[in-house]
């Protein structure tokens, strides 16, 4: 196993807009618009996908929703 691939910061990455959504509990088109709108702030282009840290939407979430 490449000990890159198991860094806690590569396990912590969700790629494209489809598994952001699963993980926000939104449809693809909801997500989209929140990023595009900057409500999800921490999500970065890279290529033509997404990516997002997992740690980084829970907290933002758990934030919102104190």
């Amino acid at each position: 196993m490449n000990k890159k691939e198991d860094s806690p910061s590569s396990l912590d990455l969700i790629w494209g807009v489809s598994e952001i959504a699963k993980m926000i509990g939104r449809t693809e088109r909801q997500t989209y618009h929140m990023i595009q709108s900057g409500n999800l702030p921490m999500v970065k282009q890279v290529g033509e996908r997404y990516v997002a840290s997992r740690s980084k939407l829970i907290a933002f979430f758990i934030e919102d929703a104190a």
